[in-house]
């Protein structure tokens, strides 16, 4: 059964969008995994398929509706996680975006204005994700973001299996820099060590750059990677 993405905005024409060329195209053509994007104004009660309201309490903007929102996701079928694109929400991660890749699909909801009304998610099982710690106009290019992370990782989609392993976060580091030719480039070689086709001497090599680069830019991530080797899961055994 195909990875079958349902996403609830109020801009369906922005899908598939960039998810319609390249490799994600060409697994959507290919029948690899499935989008169906829904307008959630026809979901709305009024002649003027309203989908917000005023704050209570005051403030500026608008909130968009429990009960229109309700009654879109209430239309999908269920199964699936369902996920509200929002920077409340907790920091997505390569280890998230694998397992929703190795399950049936997802459904997104895609929020705008200042907000969703809170008693949506006390209502709903939803799953609140943010691509980062800034703000975007809704959460259709959030959506966009995290589907193209799933579907890269879908079977068939980047032809090797292991194409993907030895990315950023795949390992809890960042990648390790990457040449090619030519081997002299305005008076910069390509290291020495990746020329030599010593394969363990570039394995190091490459680990080793991993770890620098993931020390010095990315602190919190070498932190937590320093953390996981020295505390290993509970019930985890180390191999001889």
């Amino acid at each position: 059964m195909p990875f079958a993405a349902t996403v609830l905005t109020l801009y369906p024409e922005m899908f598939p969008g960039p998810l319609g060329v390249s490799l994600a195209g060409r697994a959507l053509r290919e029948g690899l995994w499935s989008l169906d994007a829904v307008q959630i104004r026809d979901f709305a009660t009024d002649k003027h398929r309203s989908v917000d309201d005023t704050p209570a309490g005051g403030g500026a903007g608008m909130v968009m509706r429990a009960d229109v929102l309700a009654s879109a996701l209430d239309s999908v079928a269920p199964g699936r996680p369902v996920l509200a694109m929002t920077p409340r929400g907790a920091p997505l991660t390569q280890e998230r975006v694998r397992a929703l890749a190795g399950g049936e699909g997802v459904t997104i909801l895609c929020g705008r204005f200042e907000g969703i009304d809170e008693r949506l998610f006390e209502a709903r099982e939803i799953e609140q994700v943010s691509i980062g710690d800034y703000i975007l106009s809704g959460g259709e290019m959030a959506a966009l973001t995290l589907l193209d992370a799933c579907i890269r990782l879908l079977p068939g989609v980047m032809g090797a299996p292991s194409s993907g392993m030895d990315e950023s976060f795949e390992t809890g580091l960042l990648e390790y820099p990457q040449y090619t030719r030519p081997a002299l480039w305005e008076g910069r070689t390509i290291p020495e060590v990746l020329r030599s086709g010593d394969h363990a001497r570039i394995e190091a090599w490459r680990r080793a750059q991993a770890e620098t680069d993931t020390r010095l830019r990315r602190p919190d991530l070498w932190e937590r990677h320093e953390g996981a080797r020295v505390h290993p899961p509970s019930g985890a055994r180390r191999r001889k």
